[in-house]
């Protein structure tokens, strides 16, 4: 990355001036982790690159992610250790290249029995998992997994029911802020000179006399215009069969989209100061129990998905699913009313990769494609292998174009990795050495010093630096992604909403009309999705209610 980067690299309306009069060996379409890494190799390349998301930077799967970079300790069941493999390889990869963001994580697997007493075949079986896992690329981490004893089990949870807790393994992988990672991808893409843009829909593909794509024409701020590209890649993800139809003149239906959700609860409900792996009994899957802050969530579900693309929501049932599975392994229960906030996210998973008839038997492998039309298509994957997926995909548009150069983002650090991160450990976890330019907003008004959101560690700095420097536009990017205070604390965000209105309006320039406009989509989505889950009119959190 260029040694002097410039914060303005990454601002809105000089890159949509750009993406109007400059001509792109590629345009990306799409702004998820994949779109954003895709952007990062063919620019660290030197491919003239262009990106547009028609909503925001992450705000489809890539926020609603378990936010772990991990190998998938249960894909060794499924026999795809090559996916382990590569996984566990690019879990290195994310370390090294961002040690600001991506955290090694120990994980806690409780042997747990009717009466105590652990089959000793189960126990030897989960064992032999484990090493595998490591020897697999696992033990990369610097750790080998190990078993514990039921009271070193239950330091780290002692919520953990004892009468039917024998011991427990530990192994460890990584976590990451998804939405954080995503951002960040896209910054230093843009350090390298691509031209990035959010809130910019694509309308169509354009095409030359031979049927080949030359670009697209977009819509922002309520105007079209036409980007000029050599070479397209759709990685608009659930959505990217859309893009497919744009192109080939009919849906492929390539992609099987399945639900994911989430739900938060106080981390003084569970107390785990390490992750956690409970089984579920119910259908023989198993879910995270990750700490973050002051909460605990829980997750992830796996289940088909037919309805709106747009609005995937969590529903009773799947909330109760998550609140049940801990239930049967806790000594004190969760309820609805402990439930601070919920997320629901869908996997863009490849139809044809089916070797059974569950989303969970789908492969998490990606799939390149390219059209007759010229238009390549990244489908499938994981968060963890996104560096990967980006590689193969440029390659592919790399031999179309008949350009010679190798993929350089193994060793590529991300923005915020190299120099001083400071001492505020909190900022320093979020931005790196970008965390001065925070602190410098910060102590430029004492009342941008304040909390953002009451009960959680972001304060309105952030907020101004989220429009100033990452690109946020609306309420919504605020508060769900450029911190994450809406899948934290729900109700206590939506007690914050005028307040950060009126702070990132001052920035964007909007009057009183604007402001309340954007309150107000933020609690309609909020009550939206409490109506949809069933869940009280105010979760238990900090006191607030809507």
């Amino acid at each position: 990355m260029p040694a002097a980067a410039e914060l303005s690299t990454f601002n809105r309306s000089d890159a949509l001036a750009r993406l109007e009069s400059e001509e792109f060996d590629v345009l990306v379409i799409g702004g998820g982790i994949t779109g954003v890494g895709v952007a990062l190799d063919a620019v660290s390349r030197g491919l003239r690159t262009a990106l547009v998301e028609r909503d925001d930077f992450s705000s489809g799967t890539s926020s609603k992610s378990s936010k772990l970079a991990h190998g998938g300790l249960r894909y060794l069941q499924q026999r795809e250790f090559g996916l382990v493999y590569e996984a566990l390889y690019e879990r290195t990869v994310m370390l090294r290249n961002a040690p600001h963001l991506v955290r090694k994580l120990p994980f806690l697997i409780p042997l747990l029995s009717r009466d105590g007493l652990i089959n000793p075949k189960i126990s030897r079986a989960l064992g032999s998992a484990l090493w595998m896992y490591d020897l697999t690329g696992g033990a990369r981490i610097g750790k080998l997994h190990k078993r514990i004893s039921k009271s070193e089990a239950l330091e780290h949870m002692p919520t953990l029911r004892e009468a039917n807790l024998s011991g427990a393994y530990i192994y460890y992988d990584a976590q990451v802020d998804d939405s954080r990672l995503t951002l960040t991808v896209a910054r230093t893409a843009a350090e390298f000179g691509a031209a990035i843009a959010n809130h910019t829909k694509v309308v169509s593909l354009n095409k030359d006399s031979s049927g080949q794509v030359s670009g697209a024409t977009v819509e922002a701020d309520g105007r079209q215009f036409e980007i000029k590209a050599r070479a397209v890649v759709n990685a608009a993800g659930v959505w990217s069969d859309s893009i497919r139809a744009m192109d080939e003149g009919k849906d492929p239906h390539s992609i099987r989209p399945a639900k994911g959700i989430h739900i938060t609860v106080p981390w003084s409900k569970v107390r785990n100061d390490i992750a956690a792996i409970i089984p579920v009994p119910m259908d023989k899957r198993s879910i995270f129990v990750v700490p973050w802050g002051e909460h605990t969530y829980v997750g992830t579900t796996d289940t088909d998905y037919e309805g709106d693309i747009d609005d995937p929501q969590c529903t009773p049932e799947d909330i109760s699913y998550c609140i049940d599975a801990m239930n049967l392994v806790m000594s004190e229960k969760i309820s609805e009313s402990d439930v601070t906030a919920v997320w629901a996210g869908l996997r863009p998973l490849i139809s044809g990769g089916t070797v059974g008839n569950k989303t969970t038997d789908l492969s998490r492998k990606h799939g390149v494609s390219t059209s007759d039309g010229g238009v390549t298509t990244i489908t499938g994957g994981k968060l963890t292998t996104y560096r990967r997926m980006s590689a193969d995909t440029v390659d592919r548009v790399a031999d179309r174009l008949g350009i010679n150069a190798k993929s350089r983002t193994k060793k590529v650090p991300l923005f915020g990795a190299e120099g001083d991160h400071g001492s505020d450990e909190h900022l320093a976890g979020r931005f790196g050495s970008a965390s001065r330019e925070v602190a410098a907003i910060a102590s430029s008004d004492p009342a941008l010093a304040e909390p953002l959101v009451e009960g959680l560690p972001y304060s309105r700095a952030e907020a101004v630096y989220a429009v100033r420097f990452e690109m946020a536009q609306s309420l919504s990017d605020v508060l769900e992604r450029r911190t994450r205070s809406r899948i934290l604390a729900r109700d206590a965000s939506l007690a914050a909403a005028h307040s950060t209105a009126s702070i990132i309006g001052a920035e964007l320039g909007w009057d009183l009309s604007r402001e309340q406009a954007e309150v107000s989509a933020y609690q309609a989505s909020i009550e939206h999705e409490r109506s949809v889950g069933g869940l009280p009119a105010a979760a238990t959190d900090n006191g607030f209610g809507a």
